[in-house]
Formats: C-alpha cells, sequence, structure tokens
C-alpha cells in the first residue's frame, strides 16, 4: 500500500515537473519570437505563460514538499508556501503586464505589421505545446493538477486566437489586430491576477475564509449545555484550504474530570464535519479569568 501510494506521488511530481520544464522552454522562445516577430500579442501571451510556468514551479516545490514533515521551525508545516507562489507570481505578472501595455498601446496610433509567418509558426507551436502539456497533466487527480490543466487550457485558448489573427493578416494587412489582440490578453490577465491577489492577501492577513462556516462551528459550539459561551475564537486558513481552529469555551460549571473527557470528545465529533486541519480548545471553569485578555 506504501509503495502504490509512494509510486503514484512520485507520478503527480513527474507530471507537474515535466510540464514546468516545457512551459519555461516555450515562454523563453515566446519571449525571442516575439521580439523577432514585432509582435505585441506574442509578448503579451509570453507573459502569461511566464506566470503560469511560476505557478506550475511553486506546485511542483509543494508537492515535493508536501510529504515533508511539520518541525518545531515550521509548526504548520509548508502548506503556506502556495500563498508566497501566487503572491510573487501575481507581482512578475503585474510587472509583464504594464511593460506589454507601454509597447502596445503606442502602436495603437502607428500600428507595425508583424512578420505574420514568423507569428504563424509561433502560433501552431504554442497550440501544440500547451495543448500537449493539458494532456499530460490531465490524468492527474489532485485539486492542484486539475488547477493547473486549467491554466494551460488558457494558454491554449490564447494561441488559438494569434493562431486565427495571423491568419487574417496573412491575407489582409491589418496590424492593428497585434496591438489589440495583446491588450485584449492583458487586461484579462490584469482582470484575474487583481481577483487572485486580493484573496491571497485577506488569506495572508488571517482573515476568515468563509464567514459563513465560521458562524455555524460558534452555533454548533454553543450548543452544548456544558458551555456558557465561546471567546478568542479564531479561524484562518494555511493555504484557503487547510483551515485551522482554535477557541476558549467559558463553562457553564466546574465539572468532575470524567464529564470534561466526555465534552472534550463530544467537541472533537461535532467538529468533524468541518474538516479542520489543525483545532485547539480550550475549556475555561466557572470564576476563572482568561490569560489571554491581557494580551
Amino acid at each position: 500500500m506504501h509503495n502504490h501510494s509512494h509510486s503514484h506521488h512520485h507520478e503527480k511530481n513527474d507530471r507537474i515537473g515535466w510540464a514546468f520544464f516545457l512551459n519555461v522552454i516555450f515562454t523563453i522562445i515566446e519571449f525571442i519570437g516575439g521580439w523577432l516577430t514585432n509582435s505585441t500579442a506574442i509578448m503579451a501571451d509570453a507573459v502569461h505563460d511566464l506566470g503560469d510556468s511560476l505557478s506550475i514551479g511553486f506546485a511542483w516545490i509543494l508537492s515535493r514538499f508536501s510529504d515533508k514533515e511539520a518541525s518545531d521551525k515550521f509548526s504548520y508545516g509548508y502548506r503556506r508556501l502556495t500563498l508566497f507562489g501566487a503572491l510573487v507570481n501575481s507581482i512578475v505578472l503585474i510587472i509583464g503586464s504594464i511593460w506589454v501595455l507601454f509597447e502596445a498601446i503606442p502602436r495603437l496610433s502607428n500600428p507595425e505589421m508583424p512578420v505574420v509567418e514568423g507569428m504563424l509558426g509561433l502560433a501552431i507551436l504554442g497550440v501544440v505545446v500547451n495543448g500537449y502539456a493539458v494532456f499530460k497533466l490531465k490524468a492527474g487527480e489532485t485539486l492542484n493538477e486539475k488547477v493547473l490543466t486549467w491554466h494551460l487550457l488558457e494558454d491554449v485558448l490564447g494561441w488559438v486566437a494569434v493562431l486565427i489573427v495571423s491568419v487574417v493578416l496573412f491575407f489582409v494587412e491589418l496590424p492593428i489586430l497585434d496591438p489589440l489582440l495583446s491588450i485584449g490578453f492583458t487586461l484579462f490577465i490584469l482582470f484575474n491576477v487583481f481577483r487572485n491577489l486580493k484573496s491571497t492577501l485577506v488569506l495572508f492577513l488571517q482573515a476568515a475564509p468563509e464567514k459563513e462556516t465560521q458562524e455555524r462551528i460558534k452555533q454548533s459550539l454553543m450548543e452544548f449545555p456544558e458551555v456558557n459561551g465561546i471567546h478568542h475564537m479564531h479561524f484562518w486558513s494555511l493555504d484557503g484550504e487547510s483551515h485551522v481552529l482554535t477557541a476558549h469555551l467559558e463553562l457553564s460549571d466546574n465539572f468532575e474530570v470524567e464529564n470534561l473527557i466526555r465534552l472534550k470528545q463530544e467537541v472533537a465529533t461535532k467538529l468533524a464535519s468541518y474538516h479542520l486541519s489543525h483545532t485547539t480548545i480550550e475549556f475555561e471553569f466557572l470564576n476563572e479569568s482568561c490569560r489571554d485578555d491581557a494580551n
């Protein structure tokens, strides 16, 4: 059983690592190709693929760390690496997108014809490379792999758009199509980046990931007749998927140890349905002052 699990994890790492190296190599080709063909649309696609390369790279690093045990220094493990990866990715994409806009917007008033043959060749290569990467990652069953598959599918659709524009330019001289396409790509990238950046920063600041779930947890704990109140309740997330809960439960009486053990087991059973990664529950007795109130 262990060997099968280890083999499956190794296969997953191989798939993500393979997609990462393929994407990085092709992104470098894109930037060189975009410069040689004088196409801002290809440059915009290159920026998008650079962002996906970073996403895949951090996913690959995280998948290699995921089996590593938590340590005294990193007591919650390494899951928050995904947030760091998302933040770095967002910053790189914003810088790259601003650069593409600076290149593309002036070309609206003075459009330049790209090298259409090179643009067409890169578009065909882009569809094939990203399409093959989607095919490889589609075999994966983890959430990480499914998200990355959608990223690469977006890249395929982006290259299909470049392919269509390059075919049109092959027959009709409309150089303005190139900057229009690059601006469209870039605005799409920035829309997604700012949406993801907002959710990433909220998680970084340890805000409650789901307000409704937090309220349901509180109501569930208050259903126990032994519980008079709840305070210092903190519900936050390591990475958007693995949630953490800490809370102080104010007891209605100074119960015997046997009753406290039973209550502890009942609380654990009640919280099991929320699939929390870490929980810390403290009981406070009648007339007991909370040591955290001074902080």
